[in-house]
């Protein structure tokens, strides 16, 4: 069992389009960098194969051993059926047990959240998990931390006006435990302002909101609207997230591409991408899924993070940091104190 004092976290080393060695490497950072004990489930000789040319604080880690893995073009129900010893399903178990008080993988994202969902329990009272993610804004509110919070970006494609009630609160707990925001603002993503936009469940959805005193509750926002920054926090449903998180990460490449090819094209055009070329390479920066480790998968009594699947070693320790951040902070006790009190004074049927 967990020692009191520990951060321990269960990393899945097989995982994702640069495992094991950058998954592996992103552990042995942690290690130097902090405190956090790691559970890694893995090859054994592969994982030591790799530490063994990293440095690294071997005291922080034990390798849990297993020739199992899932692979990110395998369908998430037959893995998990075919592969019950696989390194995701190894370290939701031990995240479940109370051997980590957090998880993280790169790996296939539909067997993972199938994997927390068969061994970590769901907070009570929570219909349905979400995945949460950070994207770059203009930041309209002035904050120091130019990012808001998208939930859900793809665990969900139906959701019920309660489903987006609860993802509406527990990005409040989010951004305002681990991302240090004083009373987040709360927006619906809809085709339209007006509080009857979207059918019966959208203005539902807006109506319970905005009699909600526990949320800072700003009304709908439009697409033009999400990189503006004017919401916090931004609810959907996992099939419009998805697309939306997807493209905002396609915008700096995008944009580099097409000034590439402009610039061969016209002179002026040339000295105009020179002059631009900073900003935009800000704006990969600011885009980079790096910077910010991964996406939790919010609703479980135990903070579960996916980290994107082209993860580096930068990308998996912030993952893991924020992983044990979670955990210290007390974020699943907040979401599940918050949920259990909108459930007593609201009727959603």
């Amino acid at each position: 069992m967990i020692n009191s004092q520990d951060t321990i976290i269960a990393v899945d080393a097989m995982g994702g389009d640069n495992a094991p060695n950058e998954i592996i490497k992103g552990v042995a950072k942690t290690t130097v960098d902090t405190n956090i004990k790691i559970l890694l489930t893995g090859n054994e000789k592969t994982i030591n194969n790799i530490l063994s040319k990293t440095n690294h604080n071997k005291d922080q880690i034990q390798i849990i051993h297993t020739d199992e893995f899932i692979t990110n073009d395998e369908s998430p129900r037959q893995s998990i059926k075919k592969k019950p010893k696989s390194s995701m399903l190894i370290a939701t178990e031990l995240c479940g047990k109370g051997e980590a008080h957090g998880i993280v993988s790169a790996g296939n994202t539909g067997a993972y959240i199938l994997a927390a969902v068969k061994n970590i329990d769901r907070i009570h009272g929570v219909n349905k998990t979400a995945i949460a993610s950070v994207y770059p804004t203009r930041n309209k509110q002035k904050h120091n931390d130019i990012f808001s919070l998208m939930l859900d970006v793809g665990a969900n494609n139906v959701c019920s006006a309660e489903d987006l009630v609860q993802f509406a609160l527990m990005g409040k707990i989010y951004s305002s435990d681990i991302k240090g925001i004083n009373n987040p603002t709360v927006a619906l993503l809809n085709n339209g302002r007006e509080s009857h936009k979207g059918g019966e469940i959208m203005s539902k959805t807006y109506s319970i909101l905005e009699a909600l005193d526990s949320i800072n509750f700003i009304g709908n926002i439009e697409g033009n609207d999400i990189m503006q920054g004017l919401a916090d926090v931004v609810v959907t449903n996992g099939f419009v997230g998805n697309i939306v998180v997807k493209t905002i990460e396609g915008i700096s490449d995008t944009l580099l591409q097409l000034g590439k090819y402009a610039s061969k094209k016209n002179l002026l055009w040339m000295f105009g991408m020179m002059a631009l070329s900073g900003g935009i390479k800000q704006l990969k920066a600011v885009t980079d899924y790096a910077e910010y480790g991964g996406a939790p998968i919010l609703g479980f009594k135990k903070i579960v993070i996916k980290a994107h699947g082209k993860s580096n070693a930068l990308a998996i320790s912030n993952a893991i940091k924020v992983a044990a951040k979670t955990y210290r902070d007390n974020v699943c006790k907040n979401i599940e104190e918050q949920i259990s009190k909108t459930k007593l004074n609201i009727n959603f049927n």
